[in-house]
């Protein structure tokens, strides 16, 4: 949530996490004029760039082949059905198209309006970037994908050929639990941003029940009944499957989308029976026939959207059969399946299906490969001092590749590693013959890493001087997800972090460089790492190093003070309660400055930060 969002009704508003702003961003910059209508005289309380540029007063809404676009918005909000107008708009005769579409703001009825003007019914206006719909789309899509020790996971997105065409493919991986998987993939009606807005909401509402009630049963019902109440969602496909990484077991039912590819792993092939089930919300009710089937190990299970079939430019079962006969040359080909080569499986039958010249639909593919072995545990027994370091560095760091750690990630967990190991090495047997440092490595079935070093030497507290080696513990909690500390018989640093890689071809894309001004001002009895203007997602980060800074790591007292913050989003919230986390581990409590009645107080009411930080 957002403070720059609060002029935007919640019903009006983008629904989900940080997709939610994506697509607010999104419409703000659209060529066409959108507006939210709401309120007893139906006026605009929301109204993009282009919107305001024309006006937002409800006087301000034009004439549309004759008729006026407010009469035409009050008819909609009482009948409750969408219109959709073309003609000559004003006096200038260009033509415009305009489209309203109800929706309930507050309680209340309200309308959604798209005005789209061809060139001389307005004034100009710049052409549309060619991969907004592209950029909306990646970023609806998961940010990561879980890493799991039996199973590797690869995803891959293309938009279509043609801007029209393109947008409301999606897919997911949602970790269950208990080393249970749930391996989703669909397509929602439409194209463009309204239909990256409904796969949104879909993928949000999926998340929700999944995490619940994971069967398939219930998430396809559960969905049928959602779709059914939203218009834009309704006859959207969908495939959804549960996969128990530690057996192979799958279950999986599906509504209107095409059944998924199973390869054995001798490269043959064939679709994953799928009793036929029409799209969600088309026929409320129609009862869910879910199927079982096991993947073995060394299989592989294709999840494809329908551009696929269409991509090969031939008939369905011509498309069927070169995916089929695509996946078998990926899968079979030497080294595709190891850890450096399983990231990019989908991408790679992908592009064994694309024309060069014409993709006419979207195409999204997710790709699960189990593994053919499971992968030790790593344990190493050393003589704790710094000549060992660089063997610590050498067995972690391969392990950690078999593992199928991206390169980032697993440079940041070697080096808060690296960090624990010295430690060990110049303090734990200070003043007598070293002794032995022990380093062990293991992943979940639900693909936490935890990775250990004990020795056996004199606990020593951690330094509140953030230099030399007083650092250590800061720079290990900026690297990893935990990091716990046991003084008793020797010192244990236990690390921990969830696993997980980027599908290929999604790119980080940011907004440009952040407003937000985050300091440490050490003029009293301790740290206040004070914060102005927007904390968006780049000024979150800045924020976490320098709580982690100004606390020595968390391991001393800290406050954080808010009163200046004119945005604070969901990645300050996240920031916060890490640190709040950390904190109560030490046996501290974080003190908050945020003014009552104010935007940000009221974030982090709400977000359940008033029971975990003393507020002020």
């Amino acid at each position: 949530m957002n403070a720059s969002q609060e002029g935007l009704p919640p019903a009006a508003r983008p629904p989900g996490d940080a997709g939610g702003d994506v697509l607010v961003a999104a419409m703000e910059d659209a060529p066409a004029a959108i507006y939210c209508l709401a309120g007893p005289g139906l006026e605009p309380v929301w109204a993009n760039a282009r919107a305001r540029a024309l006006g937002t007063s409800r006087a301000d809404l034009p004439l549309v082949d004759g008729r006026p676009v407010a009469d035409l918005a009050d008819t909609v909000a009482r009948t409750g059905r969408p219109e959709t107008l073309s003609g000559p708009m004003g006096s200038d005769g260009g033509s415009a198209t305009v489209l309203l579409q109800p929706l309930r703001v507050a309680g209340s009825p309200g309308v959604l309006l798209v005005l789209e003007a061809e060139h001389g019914a307005a004034e100009s206006r710049p052409a549309p970037e060619p991969d907004l719909v592209d950029q909306v789309q990646h970023s609806l899509l998961p940010p990561a994908l879980p890493l799991l020790p039996d199973v590797r996971l690869s995803g891959s997105y293309h938009r279509a050929s043609s801007v029209r065409a393109a947008g409301g493919d999606w897919y997911d991986a949602v970790p269950l639990g208990r080393g249970r998987l749930a391996l989703v993939i669909g397509d929602a009606v439409g194209h463009g941003v309204p239909a990256a807005g409904a796969m949104s909401r879909l993928r949000g509402a999926m998340r929700s029940v999944a995490l619940r009630d994971p069967s398939p049963a219930a998430v396809i019902a559960a969905l049928d009944a959602f779709a059914a109440e939203m218009e834009d969602v309704e006859g959207a496909s969908v495939f959804y499957a549960v996969l128990e990484a530690a057996t192979g077991r799958l279950t999986y039912a599906g509504a209107g989308h095409p059944p998924p590819l199973l390869v054995a792993p001798d490269g043959s092939s064939s679709l994953l029976p799928v009793t036929p089930r029409p799209p969600l919300g088309s026929l409320p009710g129609t009862p869910t026939v879910v199927s079982t089937a096991e993947l073995l190990p060394g299989a592989t299970l294709v999840l494809y959207s329908d551009g696929v079939v269409a991509a090969s430019g031939s008939s369905p079962a011509q498309g069927l059969s070169r995916l089929a006969e695509g996946a078998r040359q990926v899968l079979t080909a030497s080294g595709a399946v190891d850890v450096d080569g399983a990231a990019g499986l989908a991408a790679s039958i992908v592009e064994r299906l694309l024309r060069p010249d014409d993709r006419p639909d979207d195409i999204a593919v997710l790709v699960a490969h189990r593994r053919a072995e499971s992968q030790e545990s790593l344990s190493l027994d050393l003589l704790a001092v710094p000549a060992s370091l660089p063997a610590v560095r050498r067995h972690l760091g391969a392990w950690l590749v078999r593992l199928g750690m991206g390169e980032q990630d697993r440079v940041g967990v070697m080096v808060a590693v690296g960090e624990a190991c010295a430690n060990a090495a110049e303090h734990a047997y200070r003043g007598t013959e070293p002794g032995r440092m022990q380093v062990t490595a293991a992943v979940d079935v639900d693909g936490v890493l935890t990775v250990t070093v004990r020795d056996e030497g004199r606990w020593r507290p951690p330094d509140r001087d953030p230099g030399d080696r007083g650092r250590g513990l800061l720079i290990m909690r900026q690297l990893v997800d935990g990091v716990v500390l046991q003084g008793e018989h020797g010192t244990t640093v236990t690390l921990s972090m969830r696993l997980r890689h980027s599908p290929e071809g999604v790119e980080e894309r940011h907004g440009g460089p952040s407003t937000a001004v985050v300091v440490v001002d050490r003029t009293g009895d301790r740290p206040v790492v004070r914060v102005s203007g927007e904390v968006d997602l780049l000024g979150a980060d800045q924020l976490r190093i320098r709580l982690l800074e100004a606390s020595h790591g968390g391991t001393g007292r800290v406050e954080l003070d808010l009163a200046a913050v004119t945005l604070f989003s969901s990645a300050a919230v996240r920031v916060v309660l890490a640190v709040a986390r950390i904190a109560g581990d030490e046996g501290w409590r974080l003190v908050v400055h945020a003014p009552e009645g104010g935007v940000t107080r009221h974030i982090l009411e709400i977000s359940g930060l008033a029971g975990l930080v003393e507020l002020r």
